[in-house]
């Protein structure tokens, strides 16, 4: 039998664990439409409170619950700001657009680095014929950016900002579990300077579907009409939200491994100049734009030796570790990784 590939494309690609498989197979179940599977109700309350919020509502992904948070704070017609390599409007296929009607503008992709100066002289107020702002966006941990946390100053002022400007602040956190990790905020501490966010189970926590949108009682009682408008009332949605809670319940401190594992990652490749910036997290970007490799290229040597990763451009790739990855994977990874570039 062939090895066992080394993936590191995603923390997407996680399978349930035996303890997570013994969860989802003793679920408690009921109709989660008529707000009646319990095990999906625990779930929204205990992610809730985890957050100081009032309340949260389970969705089957991400971008679902991305996109429902950004139709609680931004009316259609109205604008969003946000990073322009935010996963908001960069990897949910402009359904911001089309599905909430919301406008869109950037500021320069700076991951973490962002300005909240620079944000609040982008806000736009009512009239003069232009597209009043009403949210800002921020992503943590940032996807594109490297697994990059936004500095939990800079979210403070953000805050400020945005409340003097009387607009909302969504935090698109679906690694937020690993900002937690990596920079020791309580999570509460979080959900007090948002309005709404989204927390991603299906990555680095390792359960095999679901996020949930985290706000007040009232708009979540609006997303829920919302989640069924575009197709996310699901019935017995139990079995999911119980790998789910097994999830945030052992899997969170957990992400500190894969964030030494990609430290070493980083530190293996980093003579041959492309790890491009620090790597805080779980994801370890690659700039090959200076290298005799295209990101192609090294993908394909790669997956031949039995190391997946994932290509995002001509000469960017990304690793990204996590917890089906281990110690003696992340050697294997290395040695492969480290023999295509030095050969040539």
């Amino acid at each position: 039998m062939a090895e066992k590939p080394v993936d590191l494309r995603s923390d997407t690609v996680t399978k349930p664990t035996p303890g997570m498989w013994r969860a989802i197979t003793e679920a408690e179940l009921g109709d989660d439409v008529y707000g009646e599977d319990p095990s999906v109700n625990a779930l929204e309350a205990e992610v809730a409170a985890l957050f100081g919020h009032e309340a949260a509502l389970f969705t089957p992904t991400g971008s679902m619950a991305n996109q429902i948070a950004l139709q609680l704070v931004t009316p259609r017609a109205t604008e969003l700001l946000c990073d322009a390599d935010a996963h908001v409007v960069t990897y949910e296929i402009g359904a911001a657009a089309a599905l909430g009607g919301i406008s869109t503008r950037t500021w320069p992709a700076v991951g973490a680095d962002l300005d909240p100066d620079a944000v609040a002289a982008m806000i736009r107020p009512e009239g003069y014929h232009a597209v009043p702002t009403r949210a800002i966006a921020v992503e943590q941990t940032h996807n594109r950016r490297g697994g990059g946390v936004i500095p939990f100053a800079t979210l403070r002022q953000l805050r400020r900002v945005a409340g003097d400007a009387g607009v909302a602040l969504h935090c698109d956190g679906a690694r937020i579990w690993n900002a937690y990790v990596a920079d020791g905020v309580p999570f509460a501490e979080y959900g007090a300077l948002f309005d709404t966010l989204s927390v991603c189970l299906s990555k680095g926590l390792g359960a095999p579907a679901g996020s949930l949108v985290i706000g007040s009682a009232e708009r979540i009682a609006e997303g829920r009409v919302i989640r069924k408008r575009l197709g996310g009332g699901m019935r017995q949605a139990g079995i999911l939200a119980a790998a789910g809670r097994y999830a945030v319940a052992h899997h969170v401190e957990r992400l500190a491994d894969d964030h030494a594992r990609a430290a070493r990652l980083a530190e293996a490749l980093a003579p041959f100049g492309i790890v491009a910036g620090a790597v805080r997290t779980n994801i370890v970007p690659l700039d090959l734009s200076k290298a005799a490799l295209d990101a192609g290229r090294l993908g394909k040597a790669a997956q031949a030796d039995g190391v997946l990763i994932s290509v995002l451009g001509p000469r960017t790739a990304r690793l990204v570790t996590h917890l089906d990855v281990d110690d003696a994977g992340i050697d294997r990874a290395i040695e492969v990784l480290t023999r295509v570039l030095a050969a040539a």
